[in-house]
């Protein structure tokens, strides 16, 4: 019986799946002009763990995870490198991929780049333009595309924009994104034109490119359809980007696109934002570099909920690092149990892992708090192993438990 917070109703809501065969979830990637860094992938982690989870419960998950790779932003640091899009994101993309693996996160079962669904876009701004939704408009010598966000019933939903503070006058919003987190009230551009631009493609709107606002629909509905269970992300999402997405796919279809949404908080370093001009970036390696392990890394960006602000610091990690440690190293003396006697306790505790782990971890995710429930539980454990209460095959139920939580935590073993 899991329950998530749907930040589109919000309120937490009992997960069920639109079908029985399978759970379409739909997760926003990287940007792939820069390389991610932890704070990123707290997001990713809290992703794969809600993925895991359902699997758990018996769930077939299908997932997607889409890649930015043509962007304002990605066509600049290009030029600033003097290289092509395609090496500096493809670059970046495999780094990208290492990280997963290094932080023992599941390969979506779709990564797919948005250079190569610019067909995909086209149809769908053809699609909107039939329906009254798109309009063309000349900026800057382009032949641009843009979204009427007005025609939109209840544009601005998952946000929960006050559309009665909208400008009563047109506005246009041109580029990909925007600094900062204020909204851009007023119409967000879906294609531009792009003449003079080695990266575009020509088509039925003419030589261009897609707009980042365009793109995470494109992927999506070409791969999952037009109406999935989850959407995914980052908070930041929550500004413009996922009101975007689901503008687009609704005005379509005129149906629901995600059942539920869920969003994740940041990861601050030292209380404040993670920025290059803050020099306080930083990456898997940074922490490896001071002899810590891939799976303390995954432990301490999992270990607070999801939906709370996380603060990193070094004091902090290690801290953390250390409680896993004394874990992994009880349950390495567990396993060896080879004398002791059954006890009443023992059994009721060996099989409180998979209880408690439930109990939590479907109370919205609760990560925190299902894992200090196993270190709670193993330390009882230990002590009465001690005393030779614990008799080997009680160890041995124990550890199985242990192991099959760890499906979703991939931190103990």
């Amino acid at each position: 019986m899991l329950k998530m917070y749907n930040t589109l109703s919000c309120k937490l809501e009992l997960f069920v799946p639109i079908e029985d065969s399978a759970v379409k979830m739909y997760t926003c990637g990287p940007s792939t002009y820069q390389r991610p860094h932890v704070g990123n992938y707290r997001t990713f982690l809290f992703e794969d763990v809600l993925q895991r989870y359902l699997e758990y419960l018996g769930f077939k998950v299908v997932r997607l995870i889409t890649l930015t790779d043509i962007e304002d932003k990605a066509l600049a640091q290009a030029e600033k490198e003097n290289v092509s899009v395609d090496e500096l994101t493809q670059k970046n993309e495999k780094l990208f991929f290492r990280d997963f693996e290094l932080l023992r996160i599941r390969l979506p079962d779709y990564s797919i780049r948005a250079s190569t669904i610019v067909n995909e876009a086209v149809g769908l701004i053809e699609s909107l333009k039939r329906k009254g939704y798109v309009y063309e408009h000349r900026y800057k010598g382009e032949d641009n595309y843009y979204f009427d966000a007005r025609k939109f019933e209840g544009f601005g939903k998952l946000a929960k924009i006050d559309l009665s503070k909208w400008p009563k006058k047109k506005r246009l919003f041109h580029l990909d994104t925007y600094l900062g987190t204020p909204w851009n009230k007023g119409d967000f551009v879906l294609w531009h034109g792009c003449k003079q631009s080695k990266t575009c493609w020509e088509s039925e709107l003419g030589k261009g490119r897609p707009a980042w606002n365009i793109q995470d629909a494109a992927i999506v509905t070409s791969k999952l359809g037009f109406t999935i269970d989850i959407a995914c992300g980052g908070i930041d999402n929550l500004v413009r980007h996922h009101d975007y997405t689901l503008a687009v796919a609704e005005a379509i279809s005129g149906k629901p696109f995600a059942k539920y949404w869920f969003h994740g908080a940041h990861l601050l370093v030292g209380g404040k934002k993670m920025s290059k001009s803050k020099g306080n970036v930083l990456y898997p390696e940074d922490i490896l570099k001071k002899k810590y392990s891939s799976r303390q890394i995954r432990s301490f960006l999992i270990s607070t909920h999801y939906r709370k602000k996380a603060n990193f610091t070094w004091e902090r990690f290690a801290l953390a690092s250390k409680k896993l440690e004394e874990l992994q190293e009880i349950v390495k003396d567990l396993r060896n149990t080879e004398k002791g006697k059954p006890s009443v306790a023992s059994k009721r505790l060996a099989e409180d892992i998979i209880i408690n782990f439930e109990k939590h971890m479907s109370n919205d995710l609760d990560v925190k708090t299902a894992f200090e429930e196993i270190q709670r539980t193993v330390r009882e454990l230990q002590k009465l192993r001690k005393r030779e209460k614990v008799s080997k095959e009680t160890a041995a139920i124990a550890i199985a438990n242990l192991q099959r939580v760890d499906t979703v935590l991939q931190i103990i073993f």
